[in-house]
């Protein structure tokens, strides 16, 4: 794609809302026209969003941040301040979405772009993708929610060394350690990424937003306080219009048909 090729922030297609983060104009740093464009989609999510995808629309997901731009900047401390908390909105917005978040990197993840590659629910890969953290390199600390995230998915002594040594992650180690859930062709990750992401606009909305809830808590609830709101979200689940339609289709041997129902 060119640097002068339009590139749409965020559009709905299929039910898909799809957010490009990166352009090929600045070596595909982040652009914060388009993560401050995709912050007010979600905010503002239609309700016939099912699901959301990350995408990069240069050769790479997204290089990280715009350290030319963070150099020519009189004072770099305030300028990078205001370019967190823009992506920390992003971010905020991203772990409130109600439907899976799946990111199709392509290519290069680095700093910021590595950051929310672990944000995303499931983040389908290629053979050339590769994860860096990229902040030690230039002297800064994790934005992005990478410190919060990364442990989450690797374990704290993982993370740690990953983020320390500055680590460059291959896809085959980053399926490993599961932050990228599985790697296709290269030329197939973004229609593969889609094509996951359409399965889940039709199917049951109000039980992906049930799980993800639940997985969102997990990690600070004891296992008495997790077995408590799995007994209140599938027995609320249950009375629910999808819960209804999801159980008389198994006993009626036919294929649930969730098209409509948005209850959460």
């Amino acid at each position: 794609m060119s640097t002068t090729e339009p590139v749409a922030a965020a559009e709905i297609i299929d039910g898909v809302l799809q957010l490009t983060i990166a352009t090929s104009a600045a070596g595909t740093s982040m652009d914060f026209d388009l993560i401050n464009a995709g912050t007010a989609a979600l905010r503002a999510l239609d309700p016939s969003v099912g699901a959301i995808l990350l995408t990069g629309a240069g050769a790479n997901f997204c290089a990280g941040g715009n350290v030319r731009n963070f150099a020519a900047s009189d004072d770099r401390g305030a300028y990078l301040h205001q370019l967190a908390d823009e992506l920390h909105d992003f971010v905020r917005a991203l772990a409130a979405a109600p439907v899976p978040v799946i990111a199709a990197v392509q290519g290069w993840a680095a700093g910021a772009g590595m950051s929310l590659v672990c944000a995303a629910d499931i983040a389908i890969g290629g053979p050339s993708t590769k994860l860096r953290p990229a902040y030690p390199g230039i002297g800064l600390s994790p934005d992005g929610g990478m410190s919060w995230l990364l442990p989450r998915i690797v374990g704290l002594g993982r993370a740690s060394e990953i983020l320390l040594t500055d680590a460059v992650l291959d896809a085959e180690e980053a399926v490993r350690l599961g932050i990228l859930s599985r790697t296709v062709a290269d030329d197939d990750i973004r229609a593969e990424a889609l094509r996951l992401a359409q399965t889940f606009v039709n199917g049951p909305r109000a039980t992906y937003t049930a799980m993800k809830k639940l997985l969102a808590q997990s990690p600070t609830a004891i296992l008495d306080q997790q077995l408590d709101a799995e007994r209140d979200s599938i027995s609320a689940a249950a009375n629910s219009d999808t819960g209804r339609e999801g159980v008389d289709a198994f006993v009626g041997k036919r294929k649930p048909n969730y098209v409509g129902l948005t209850e959460k």
